[in-house]
């Protein structure tokens, strides 16, 4: 079995969300033994957030299972990026990137239309880009700062969906991130939170919307991973901390979640709709 790390480094990074080329240790995003084996041959798959951390932890798996992919991330983000497209074209599957904010209406629905055009089609949608900023006075939290949380993490999850929908068929699949924390609560993090609750929520809505289209739509549900997030929003002796409150007594590696995503995108989940998988090191949550 892989060997993780149970202890990080303290560190810290000054930009959202983050950027994996300056994390230390660098993310785990596949095991070296992970064999594919053509689950998403030919399908065609559009990943917001996937420079990085879980994003190109998904990117990967997915060409590993015989998909071509287009992700979505911050100009700034541009050397992840550039990488990931890399790692995704050693897999022998195409790979397009679209840098932009995900804040404007018309990227969202620009990026669903050039994937279509671009590689031919569209069959899973994985909503993944996200912001949190730590916050231990919700009186004080900025109405700016809570608006501009739901306009990264959760609108952007709408507006693709509207758009994808017109191009997505029976067998595809929509995967949005959600988070321990929609399901516990976590009081430094009550923003980001609540847009992982709504994105929840909504995820749970549309799947019954979608069924008798035989369109399946589902979340993973993180618990403490080991991506540009964390070293972005928490101080240095917090991230040395991190994930040594769970079960496991460690983070979890973006290879170890990524799994869960081509399960829900495969026909091996054909009769899963409106869940949620917890890649959590033990916790156990009322889903």
């Amino acid at each position: 079995m892989e060997t993780y790390p149970t202890s990080l480094p303290p560190q810290a990074q000054d930009q959202q969300p983050g950027l994996e080329k300056e994390m230390s240790p660098a993310p785990v995003y596949i095991r070296p033994n992970y064999k594919g084996s053509e689950k998403l041959l030919d399908k065609v798959a559009l990943i917001t957030g996937g420079d990085s951390g879980i994003g190109r932890a998904v990117a990967v798996h997915y060409a590993r299972e015989g998909a071509d992919v287009a992700i979505v991330y911050k100009a700034e983000e541009q050397k992840d990026a550039d990488e990931t497209k890399q790692l995704v074209e050693a897999e022998g599957r195409r790979c397009v990137l679209f840098p932009g904010d995900l804040r404007d209406p018309q990227f969202c629905e620009d990026i669903v239309t050039q994937t279509v055009q671009q590689l031919g089609k569209l069959n899973i949608v994985v909503s993944n880009a996200a912001e949190q900023f730590v916050s231990t006075d919700v009186a004080e939290l900025p109405n700016e700062q809570f608006e501009d949380t739901f306009q990264v993490n959760f609108f952007p999850l709408v507006r693709v969906v509207k758009v994808a929908l017109q191009h997505l068929h029976e067998g595809d699949s929509i995967i949005a991130t959600s988070s321990i924390n929609a399901y516990r609560g976590n009081q430094q993090l009550v923003d980001y939170t609540s847009t992982k609750g709504a994105i929840t929520a909504y995820i749970r809505s549309i799947a019954q919307q979608l069924a008798e289209k035989k369109i399946r739509a589902n979340t993973v549900a993180p618990g403490p991973i080991w991506t540009p997030l964390i070293p972005a929003s928490f101080p240095p002796d917090k991230v040395k901390e991190f994930g040594q409150d769970t079960t496991m007594k460690r983070p979890g590696q973006p290879s170890e979640v990524a799994p869960a995503y081509v399960f829900l995108a495969s026909e091996d989940a054909s009769y899963i709709t409106g869940q949620a998988i917890h890649p959590n090191g033990g916790e156990v949550l009322n889903t």
